[in-house]
């Protein structure tokens, strides 16, 4: 079924007060795709009735998804399922069709990167997943063709968003740190091989060593270390796969060839260490699954998902080394919990709202291609830091093809 027209597309006027933007969105049968991208983001900005332009004539930008990917019955059951009209199996088709405003990319690493060209040659708005591309080079062409063709992109930087990290960046612009001395970030779970339990990712994750989990991760981890504490300059970083032997979601064996954990030692613009382990192999014993302690001379924070807990300089305990006795300290009741003060949205929902005024209001953004060409170069880097057993430097000046892929 090709996209269905309706009454006011292409950024027009539909009636008092809306303004609708057509939105392709391709990768929604998939997981992230699905529910973070098209229900709990897309979808929940039209329940709430659209996004209020705030000029004071109650104006709303009121997103209309048309829903892409290559199979039909999928598609047709969400669409069915959510009361939309419009979805199709042919992206060239739906590109075509003047009355798309936005293209988004939710789909698979490898299948990215062309269909963002093709989205850029059409001349449409760009949002999609990371990593962009598969090498640097590929990455930071988008962003130039991006910006040669006059079209507004983002690429998506959900972890700002999360409650836990506006709370670290509300301490760290108050100065509450003094001076930041390191990151210590721990993310991860374990991710079942699909013998007798379902795994919890699908197995492409796997089969791939352009799927790894440096490729899915760094490009966070990139963008969290810069807006918060600086840009990387050197990157020392060790994968393994430590799960060799994985099932698929037929019970079928194969060989897992991405790397399911890397360890990595960071230096940062100013002086900041930032130790990070994220691991698809790993048994959970911290309060969320993505943690970091950020350590600073007048006070520290550990920061999760949602929650972030303190320590002041002024608070902290004299805790002596005695391995002979037991220790009468609990040295969690000795943090304090930083209050919400305000109320959180989902986090992916939050940036698209502020994509959607930007391709609309042309209001400030800052997450473009560019972003994602800088997730995927450190990404490459901790790579060729691993297959070379070398520290890379990150030369933002250095030749692109420094970082393809090794």
């Amino acid at each position: 079924m090709l996209p269905v027209r309706q009454k006011g597309v292409s950024g027009t006027e539909t009636g008092s007060g809306t303004r609708t933007l057509r939105i392709a969105m391709n990768g929604v049968t998939g997981r992230m795709g699905h529910h973070q991208h098209l229900v709990r983001s897309v979808l929940a900005l039209r329940e709430q009735g659209g996004i209020d332009v705030g000029d004071g004539t109650g104006t709303r930008l009121w997103p209309e998804p048309v829903l892409v990917g290559r199979s039909a019955d999928r598609l047709r059951a969400l669409a069915q399922r959510y009361g939309l009209d419009a979805w199709s199996t042919d992206l060239d088709t739906v590109l075509s069709d003047p009355a798309v405003d936005v293209y988004f990319d939710a789909q698979h690493t490898a299948a990215r990167e062309s269909a963002l060209h093709k989205a850029i040659a059409a001349g449409k708005h760009v949002y999609c997943e990371k990593p962009t591309a598969l090498d640097h080079g590929g990455a930071l062409v988008l962003h130039q063709q991006a910006v040669a063709a006059g079209v507004k992109h983002g690429v998506v930087q959900d972890k700002l968003f999360l409650p836990g990290i506006r709370k670290l960046k509300r301490l760290l612009d108050s100065g509450f740190f003094g001076r930041v001395l390191s990151v210590r970030g721990e993310f991860g779970y374990w991710v079942f091989e699909g013998d007798g339990q379902p795994a919890q990712r699908p197995s492409w994750n796997y089969r791939d060593d352009d799927c790894g989990i440096t490729a899915d991760m760094f490009p966070h981890w990139e963008y969290v270390l810069r807006e918060l504490f600086g840009p990387v300059t050197s990157v020392q970083a060790h994968l393994a796969t430590h799960i060799p032997r994985r099932w698929d979601e037929q019970g079928k064996p194969y060989e897992a060839r991405a790397d399911d954990a890397v360890y990595a030692i960071l230096e940062l613009e100013g002086g900041v260490v930032a130790q990070l382990n994220s691991s698809w192999a790993v048994r959970v014993h911290r309060d969320e699954l993505l943690e970091f302690q950020v350590d600073g001379t007048e006070g520290s924070a550990v920061a999760g998902l949602r929650h972030c807990r303190v320590q002041h300089r002024a608070t902290t305990p004299r805790p002596v080394w005695n391995p002979d006795v037991p220790s009468a300290d609990d040295f969690r009741a000795q943090w304090q919990e930083v209050p919400d003060n305000e109320e959180f949205g989902n986090a992916f929902k939050a940036q698209w709202e502020l994509f959607l005024r930007h391709v609309a209001l042309d209001e400030p953004w800052r997450f473009g291609l560019d972003a994602g060409a800088r997730g995927v170069r450190l990404g490459l880097l901790a790579r060729t830091s691993a297959r070379t057993g070398r520290r890379q430097y990150a030369d933002p000046l250095a030749d692109p093809s420094a970082w393809e892929r090794p």
